[in-house]
Protein backbone atom coordinates (compact mmCIF):
# COMPACT_ATOMS: atom_id res chain seq x y z
CA UNK A 1 0.00 0.00 0.00
CA UNK A 2 2.59 2.83 -1.26
CA UNK A 3 1.52 6.00 -0.45
CA UNK A 4 2.25 7.37 -4.05
CA UNK A 5 0.04 4.71 -5.41
CA UNK A 6 -3.46 6.01 -6.59
CA UNK A 7 -5.90 3.28 -4.63
CA UNK A 8 -9.83 2.80 -4.69
CA UNK A 9 -11.17 5.03 -1.47
CA UNK A 10 -13.62 3.51 0.27
CA UNK A 11 -16.90 4.81 2.25
CA UNK A 12 -18.47 3.76 5.31
CA UNK A 13 -20.85 5.55 7.69
CA UNK A 14 -20.47 5.83 11.48
CA UNK A 15 -23.22 3.66 12.97
CA UNK A 16 -22.57 3.43 16.90
CA UNK A 17 -19.88 4.82 19.38
CA UNK A 18 -18.77 3.22 22.18
CA UNK A 19 -15.99 4.39 24.79
CA UNK A 20 -14.54 1.08 26.12
CA UNK A 21 -12.24 2.30 28.51
CA UNK A 22 -10.82 6.19 29.34
CA UNK A 23 -8.19 5.98 26.02
CA UNK A 24 -9.84 3.48 24.10
CA UNK A 25 -12.82 4.55 21.98
CA UNK A 26 -15.03 2.05 19.90
CA UNK A 27 -16.36 3.14 16.27
CA UNK A 28 -18.52 0.95 14.51
CA UNK A 29 -19.17 1.87 10.99
CA UNK A 30 -21.24 0.42 8.09
CA UNK A 31 -23.41 1.09 4.87
CA UNK A 32 -23.32 -0.40 1.19
CA UNK A 33 -20.14 1.27 0.22
CA UNK A 34 -18.52 -1.60 2.69
CA UNK A 35 -20.18 -4.42 0.31
CA UNK A 36 -17.24 -5.51 -1.68
CA UNK A 37 -14.93 -5.01 1.60
CA UNK A 38 -13.19 -8.00 2.37
CA UNK A 39 -11.78 -8.76 5.70
CA UNK A 40 -11.31 -11.96 7.54
CA UNK A 41 -8.08 -13.98 6.49
CA UNK A 42 -5.68 -11.72 8.86
CA UNK A 43 -6.48 -11.04 12.41
CA UNK A 44 -4.09 -7.64 11.78
CA UNK A 45 -6.55 -6.71 9.18
CA UNK A 46 -5.89 -2.33 8.58
CA UNK A 47 -7.45 0.59 6.98
CA UNK A 48 -5.85 3.51 6.44
CA UNK A 49 -8.73 6.17 7.17
CA UNK A 50 -8.26 9.29 4.99
CA UNK A 51 -8.97 12.66 6.93
CA UNK A 52 -9.78 16.14 4.59
CA UNK A 53 -6.66 18.78 4.68
CA UNK A 54 -8.04 21.61 6.85
CA UNK A 55 -10.59 23.93 5.51
CA UNK A 56 -10.24 21.84 2.21
CA UNK A 57 -13.14 19.74 0.21
CA UNK A 58 -12.68 17.63 -2.87
CA UNK A 59 -14.88 16.53 -5.18
CA UNK A 60 -17.19 13.45 -4.32
CA UNK A 61 -16.36 10.69 -4.61
CA UNK A 62 -13.05 11.34 -3.70
CA UNK A 63 -10.35 9.98 -6.62
CA UNK A 64 -6.89 10.04 -4.44
CA UNK A 65 -5.14 10.25 -8.33
CA UNK A 66 -7.02 13.33 -9.41
CA UNK A 67 -6.62 15.08 -5.79
CA UNK A 68 -2.54 14.36 -6.10
CA UNK A 69 -2.57 15.87 -9.70
CA UNK A 70 -4.94 19.11 -8.83
CA UNK A 71 -3.50 19.69 -5.33
CA UNK A 72 -0.91 20.44 -3.32
CA UNK A 73 0.84 18.02 -1.23
CA UNK A 74 0.35 19.59 2.07
CA UNK A 75 -3.17 19.59 0.47
CA UNK A 76 -3.63 15.76 0.14
CA UNK A 77 -5.95 14.23 2.69
CA UNK A 78 -3.96 12.48 5.77
CA UNK A 79 -3.85 8.62 6.55
CA UNK A 80 -3.96 7.26 10.04
CA UNK A 81 -3.68 3.08 9.79
CA UNK A 82 -6.28 1.40 12.51
CA UNK A 83 -6.70 -2.42 13.03
CA UNK A 84 -10.44 -3.99 12.29
CA UNK A 85 -11.29 -4.89 15.43
CA UNK A 86 -13.83 -6.87 13.91
CA UNK A 87 -16.08 -7.50 10.47
CA UNK A 88 -19.59 -8.86 10.08
CA UNK A 89 -19.88 -9.38 6.30
CA UNK A 90 -23.48 -10.17 7.05
CA UNK A 91 -24.77 -6.57 8.50
CA UNK A 92 -21.57 -5.31 6.50
CA UNK A 93 -20.56 -3.88 9.76
CA UNK A 94 -16.99 -2.72 10.63
CA UNK A 95 -15.29 -2.26 13.92
CA UNK A 96 -12.48 0.00 14.32
CA UNK A 97 -10.88 0.82 18.11
CA UNK A 98 -8.79 4.30 18.50
CA UNK A 99 -6.54 5.35 21.19
CA UNK A 100 -7.80 8.67 22.50
CA UNK A 101 -5.44 11.23 24.34
CA UNK A 102 -7.47 14.22 24.71
CA UNK A 103 -6.93 16.55 22.02
CA UNK A 104 -3.78 14.96 21.50
CA UNK A 105 -3.08 13.81 17.66
CA UNK A 106 -5.62 13.57 14.47
CA UNK A 107 -7.48 10.32 14.56
CA UNK A 108 -8.03 10.17 18.47
CA UNK A 109 -9.87 13.46 18.88
CA UNK A 110 -11.98 12.62 15.86
CA UNK A 111 -13.08 9.57 17.54
CA UNK A 112 -13.93 11.00 20.69
CA UNK A 113 -16.55 13.11 19.04
CA UNK A 114 -17.87 11.14 15.92
CA UNK A 115 -21.35 10.90 15.66
CA UNK A 116 -24.10 8.36 14.01
CA UNK A 117 -24.40 9.51 10.33
CA UNK A 118 -20.75 10.68 9.69
CA UNK A 119 -19.01 9.55 6.53
CA UNK A 120 -15.36 8.27 6.81
CA UNK A 121 -13.27 7.12 3.44
CA UNK A 122 -10.41 4.81 4.14
CA UNK A 123 -8.03 2.58 1.66
CA UNK A 124 -7.69 -1.09 2.16
CA UNK A 125 -7.80 -3.25 4.01
CA UNK A 126 -4.21 -4.46 4.30
CA UNK A 127 -2.64 -7.46 6.69
CA UNK A 128 -0.59 -10.18 7.22
CA UNK A 129 -0.57 -12.21 10.21
CA UNK A 130 -3.08 -14.47 12.02
CA UNK A 131 -2.11 -17.45 14.57
CA UNK A 132 -0.53 -20.14 12.76
CA UNK A 133 -2.71 -23.31 14.23
CA UNK A 134 -0.02 -25.83 14.03
CA UNK A 135 2.26 -23.30 16.24
CA UNK A 136 3.66 -25.14 19.20
CA UNK A 137 2.90 -21.81 21.15
CA UNK A 138 1.92 -18.04 20.74
CA UNK A 139 3.44 -15.07 21.98
CA UNK A 140 1.90 -11.60 21.94
CA UNK A 141 3.20 -8.57 22.64
CA UNK A 142 2.28 -4.74 22.34
CA UNK A 143 1.37 -1.30 23.85
CA UNK A 144 -2.25 0.43 23.38
CA UNK A 145 -1.68 1.00 19.66
CA UNK A 146 -1.26 -3.05 18.92
CA UNK A 147 -4.25 -4.44 21.40
CA UNK A 148 -6.94 -4.30 18.66
CA UNK A 149 -4.86 -6.94 16.70
CA UNK A 150 -4.03 -8.36 19.83
CA UNK A 151 -7.48 -8.75 20.98
CA UNK A 152 -8.56 -10.11 17.68
CA UNK A 153 -5.66 -12.58 17.57
CA UNK A 154 -6.58 -14.09 20.84
CA UNK A 155 -10.29 -14.47 20.31
CA UNK A 156 -9.32 -16.64 17.30
CA UNK A 157 -6.66 -18.81 18.91
CA UNK A 158 -7.67 -22.79 18.33
CA UNK A 159 -8.90 -24.43 21.34
CA UNK A 160 -5.93 -25.90 23.50
CA UNK A 161 -3.30 -23.19 21.84
CA UNK A 162 -0.63 -22.36 24.79
CA UNK A 163 -0.58 -18.58 24.19
CA UNK A 164 1.36 -15.62 26.61
CA UNK A 165 0.35 -12.28 25.93
CA UNK A 166 1.59 -9.41 27.31
CA UNK A 167 0.29 -6.16 26.43
CA UNK A 168 1.22 -1.90 28.09
CA UNK A 169 -1.37 0.47 29.24
CA UNK A 170 -1.29 3.02 31.02
CA UNK A 171 -2.97 1.70 34.39
CA UNK A 172 -5.76 -0.40 35.35
CA UNK A 173 -8.47 1.16 34.20
CA UNK A 174 -7.28 0.78 30.79
CA UNK A 175 -7.76 -3.21 30.93
CA UNK A 176 -10.49 -4.43 28.67
CA UNK A 177 -12.14 -8.43 28.65
CA UNK A 178 -9.99 -10.01 26.45
CA UNK A 179 -9.56 -13.70 26.41
CA UNK A 180 -8.77 -16.49 24.42
CA UNK A 181 -11.58 -19.46 23.59
CA UNK A 182 -9.86 -21.36 26.28
CA UNK A 183 -10.01 -18.27 28.44
CA UNK A 184 -6.75 -17.32 28.48
CA UNK A 185 -6.41 -13.35 28.94
CA UNK A 186 -3.44 -10.95 28.36
CA UNK A 187 -1.09 -10.51 31.20
CA UNK A 188 -1.78 -6.29 31.28
CA UNK A 189 1.36 -4.35 32.10
CA UNK A 190 0.49 -1.14 33.96
CA UNK A 191 3.38 1.53 32.20
CA UNK A 192 2.10 4.31 35.55
CA UNK A 193 4.61 6.50 33.62
CA UNK A 194 7.94 4.80 32.78
CA UNK A 195 9.11 4.82 29.30
CA UNK A 196 6.41 3.31 26.78
CA UNK A 197 7.55 -0.37 25.89
CA UNK A 198 9.86 -0.88 29.15
CA UNK A 199 7.33 -3.26 31.09
CA UNK A 200 6.95 -5.19 28.15
CA UNK A 201 10.90 -5.66 27.23
CA UNK A 202 11.19 -6.91 30.88
CA UNK A 203 8.73 -9.63 30.59
CA UNK A 204 9.87 -11.35 27.58
CA UNK A 205 12.98 -11.15 29.00
CA UNK A 206 12.12 -12.93 31.67
CA UNK A 207 9.67 -15.46 30.21
CA UNK A 208 10.83 -18.94 29.70
CA UNK A 209 9.81 -20.05 26.17
CA UNK A 210 8.05 -23.26 26.50
CA UNK A 211 9.51 -24.36 23.31
CA UNK A 212 11.11 -23.21 20.27
CA UNK A 213 8.30 -23.58 17.90
CA UNK A 214 6.67 -19.85 18.93
CA UNK A 215 4.47 -17.92 16.65
CA UNK A 216 5.05 -14.21 17.65
CA UNK A 217 3.18 -11.07 17.18
CA UNK A 218 5.24 -7.62 18.38
CA UNK A 219 4.09 -4.35 17.72
CA UNK A 220 3.79 -0.74 19.33
CA UNK A 221 6.42 1.50 19.62
CA UNK A 222 9.62 1.19 17.40
CA UNK A 223 11.90 1.61 20.42
CA UNK A 224 10.97 -1.77 22.40
CA UNK A 225 10.14 -3.05 19.34
CA UNK A 226 13.56 -3.04 18.08
CA UNK A 227 15.02 -4.10 21.26
CA UNK A 228 12.18 -7.17 20.90
CA UNK A 229 13.15 -7.96 17.59
CA UNK A 230 17.13 -8.08 18.75
CA UNK A 231 15.92 -10.28 21.82
CA UNK A 232 13.78 -12.96 19.62
CA UNK A 233 16.07 -13.02 16.35
CA UNK A 234 19.47 -12.91 18.10
CA UNK A 235 19.42 -14.41 21.82
CA UNK A 236 15.83 -16.79 21.44
CA UNK A 237 16.60 -17.48 17.71
CA UNK A 238 13.44 -16.78 16.45
CA UNK A 239 13.30 -17.35 12.47
CA UNK A 240 11.92 -14.20 10.73
CA UNK A 241 9.26 -16.16 8.92
CA UNK A 242 8.10 -16.84 12.26
CA UNK A 243 7.61 -13.31 13.76
CA UNK A 244 5.62 -10.81 12.86
CA UNK A 245 6.92 -7.32 14.30
CA UNK A 246 6.97 -3.90 13.68
CA UNK A 247 6.73 -0.30 15.37
CA UNK A 248 3.65 1.20 14.60
CA UNK A 249 4.67 4.24 15.33
CA UNK A 250 7.50 6.09 17.14
CA UNK A 251 8.29 8.49 20.15
CA UNK A 252 9.04 11.83 19.35
CA UNK A 253 8.32 11.50 15.66
CA UNK A 254 4.96 12.72 13.96
CA UNK A 255 2.64 10.18 12.14
CA UNK A 256 3.80 11.63 8.94
CA UNK A 257 7.26 11.56 9.92
CA UNK A 258 7.39 7.93 10.93
CA UNK A 259 5.95 6.85 7.85
CA UNK A 260 7.75 8.46 5.64
CA UNK A 261 11.33 6.62 7.56
CA UNK A 262 9.42 3.39 8.86
CA UNK A 263 10.56 1.15 5.45
CA UNK A 264 14.27 2.51 5.69
CA UNK A 265 14.28 2.40 9.32
CA UNK A 266 13.03 -1.32 9.66
CA UNK A 267 15.01 -2.16 7.02
CA UNK A 268 18.45 -1.28 8.39
CA UNK A 269 17.50 -2.58 11.89
CA UNK A 270 17.02 -6.15 10.32
CA UNK A 271 20.00 -6.14 8.12
CA UNK A 272 22.26 -4.81 11.67
CA UNK A 273 20.99 -7.69 13.37
CA UNK A 274 21.14 -10.36 10.61
CA UNK A 275 24.93 -9.27 9.98
CA UNK A 276 25.33 -9.54 14.04
CA UNK A 277 23.41 -13.31 13.93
Amino acid sequence: MAEGRARSVGTAVVVRTERLTPHMMRIVVGGDGLADFGAGEFTDHYIKILFPADGVTYPVPWDLAQIRTEYPRDKWPRQRAYTVRAWDPAHLELTLDFVVHGDEGLAGPWAARAQPGEVIRFLGPGGSYAPDPTAGWHLLVGDESALPAIGAAMERMPAGAEVHAFVEIEGPQDEQKIATPDGVVPVWLHRDGRPAGEALVEAVTALEFPSSDVHAFVHGEAGFVKELRRLLRMERGVPRERLSISGYWRQGETDEGWRAIKRDWNAAVEAEQDRAA
